[in-house]
């Protein structure tokens, strides 16, 4: 092994957070060593929100003029895949090349190293063999790769992943996708829009399982009357491929068994953390750890921090560089700098209808021992969602501790759902006093005047 190389930080994975950390913290003067052997960026421009909510645009564009018949005379739609991929291709991810990228953090000072990064004791990283020793320490944001279901059969297909799908330069004539999660909904309503015929097999009793029941069925409602059919509530026992086709043995919630088949098998049910080859145990860590226990200033040992999906509180872009920024003050060594605070993450998942959410659903909440009240209201009361015709389907519900007088928690289903949610986030994360909000002038006709309604319903 060569010379240690001694610097002040290295950054040890380069999702969003991490790339943001590393180029501010050389910014700031610092000498800094970035390493990777993957994409420069993470998952999310590459296989993540960037190219699927390309993909998401695109099916909705034909959603809105299908709608025309209704609302406006006559259209006529002729879906074409080819377009989506070369912008996806083209425009997002430059051929699934991070250049541009590297070029971004090597300008603002940082060294880019291309390769496997190990933890070799408190401060140090190994990548081959070269060695490199940071004075100020090391921050890991490996991030999280597609995880599949332990299902018979299913190691030894070519069952696509959220990477393979967004890469394809064609599109299947059927799909099943395994998973209801929010990249499983999302994407098979797109390719839905796109002519694909798609089923969805969920273990849980419902799609969208983390978010609230009401958001949940409005988005169930939408799937079945676009031909998307949903088999929530399901056992999936193995899954074949054989002469270009998958087979999928499953048990429904009704206790059916049925033989699913398809021309293309996405398994969208879940991930699994990068931190199995890391060099954990070398910092007093749990190699076998499905995240890293953190403090509020991204801390997880002695001059190591983590941030993004490894630290356990979301598997966000907006978290991980949200985290950085914490992580970024401590490592520069403000004394008086930010804290991690988690009552107000928001989410969105970009199916149509949109569903925002921020904070705790009603059942947390009362797992958390919270006197709560919940009101909910249709989008429509509105009015906006009236106007608005086909599409316009979604509710607003919002959760309060009665004891403290304020939201916290809140969910906003609808066209534009995540944004509805950003007045729904500043009010859970400044504890705004419900009395507060109800003050409110709301705009009208909004989407968001519907909030007015789920106030007033609220017993507080």
């Amino acid at each position: 092994m060569s010379t240690d190389a001694h610097v002040d930080l290295v950054v040890l994975g380069l999702g969003p957070g991490g790339e943001h950390l590393a180029t501010e913290a050389a910014r700031a003067g610092l000498t800094v060593v970035a390493v990777d052997e993957r994409l420069v960026g993470g998952e999310c421009p590459y296989y993540g929100c960037i190219p699927s909510k390309m993909v998401v645009r695109a099916a909705g564009t034909l959603a809105e003029a299908r709608r025309v018949g209704v609302l406006a005379g006559g259209a006529e739609v002729a879906p074409d895949w080819s377009v989506v991929s070369r912008r996806i291709r083209e425009e997002a991810t430059d051929d699934w090349d991070d250049r541009v990228a590297v070029e971004r953090l090597e300008k603002a000072g940082a060294r880019f190293v291309r390769g496997h990064g190990r933890l070799d004791g408190p401060g140090a990283v190994v990548v081959g063999d070269r060695r490199f020793v940071a004075s100020r320490g090391v921050v890991l944001n490996t991030g999280t790769a597609p995880a599949a279901p332990p299902v018979d059969g299913l190691a030894g297909t070519p069952f696509w992943t959220n990477r393979d799908i967004l890469a394809t330069p064609d599109l299947p004539a059927s799909m099943v996708v395994v998973g209801g999660g929010a990249i499983g909904a999302e994407l098979a309503q797109a390719f839905a829009r796109f002519g694909t015929e798609v089923t969805i097999v969920e273990v849980a009793p419902r799609i969208l399982a983390l978010e609230e029941p009401e958001a949940s069925e409005v988005v169930a409602k939408a799937f079945a009357a676009e031909g998307v059919r949903v088999l929530a509530g399901a056992a999936i026992h193995r899954v074949g491929h054989a002469d270009g086709r998958f087979t999928v043995a499953v048990t429904d919630a009704g206790g059916t068994d049925l033989d699913l088949t398809a021309e293309r098998l996405l398994v969208a049910a879940g991930r699994r953390p990068n931190l199995h080859d890391v060099g954990l145990d070398t910092v007093g860590l749990d190699p076998t750890a499905r995240s890293i226990d953190t403090d509020e200033r991204m801390r997880a040992g002695d001059r190591l921090w983590a941030v993004g999906d490894i630290a356990g509180h979301g598997a966000f872009t907006h978290l991980s560089t949200y985290q950085a920024g914490i992580a970024l003050a401590d490592v520069l060594g403000d004394a008086d700098g930010p804290v991690a605070e988690y009552h107000a993450v928001p989410r969105v998942t970009f199916t149509d209808p949109e569903v925002g959410s921020v904070g705790l659903s009603e059942q947390q909440a009362r797992d958390a021992g919270l006197d709560v009240a919940a009101a909910s209201t249709p989008m429509q009361a509105s009015t906006r969602g009236w106007i608005h015709g086909p599409g316009g389907e979604g509710v607003v519900k919002l959760v309060a501790d009665r004891e403290a007088g304020h939201l916290v928690g809140a969910t906003a289903v609808g066209p534009s759902g995540g944004e509805v949610l950003s007045m729904l986030a500043t009010a859970v994360h400044a504890r705004v006093p419900v009395a507060a909000l109800r003050g409110l002038v709301f705009a009208y006709p909004t989407f968001h005047r519907a909030v007015s309604t789920a106030l007033a319903d609220l017993d507080l």
